[in-house]
């Protein structure tokens, strides 16, 4: 169904705010490979790694007593996905098109993305603004920095609880 808004709005050139996420940096799936070797598993070298074949090494993972390690060596590997105007796929997601399309209160990027389509197809008022359609880089990089702030807090939040209750337990 997300397939068909985004067909949607590039039909009638109208903006839309992506959830992109770029391929990893080839140094640091170098610096993976070298470690999950020692685990017996390995990744191609000098190739470029569709998500597939990280899929598959995941897979293979699963059954090794320290499957959660190696799950999270692969997904330090990964760029952070953010929001942007410009779509360049989602890497993790193997497609070339995504963006946040849920309810418009959950998330500012679906908001924009629900204004867009009301604006592209004349669906009344509360269509994506002239000005925004301008800010819309930002806006996305906004909405980015909100998302990794609100990720650090609940790691924070959940290290704190964590320590607390360990505490209790020496």
């Amino acid at each position: 169904k997300a397939l068909y808004k985004f067909m949607a709005l590039e039909d009638q050139r109208t903006p839309c705010v992506y959830r992109v996420h770029d391929q990893p940096k080839a140094d640091r799936l170098h610096n993976a490979g070298e470690f999950i070797e020692g685990f017996g598993l390995s990744l191609p070298k000098g190739e470029n790694i569709k998500p597939k074949k990280l899929n598959h090494l995941l897979n293979q993972a699963s059954s090794l007593p320290y499957h959660h390690l190696i799950h999270m060596v692969i997904l330090r590997t990964q760029s952070q996905a953010r929001y942007s105007p410009e779509n360049i796929g989602h890497y993790g997601l193997a497609l070339s098109k995504y963006a946040h399309f849920t309810s418009p209160i959950r998330r500012y990027a679906d908001l924009l993305v629900h204004r867009a389509l009301v604006r592209a197809y004349d669906l009344g008022s509360g269509g994506l603004s002239e000005e925004e359609e301008v800010r819309l880089e930002e806006m996305s990089d906004a909405i980015s920095n909100c998302e990794r702030k609100s990720i650090e807090a609940e790691r924070n939040a959940t290290d704190r609880f964590t320590s607390s209750y360990l505490s209790e337990q020496v």
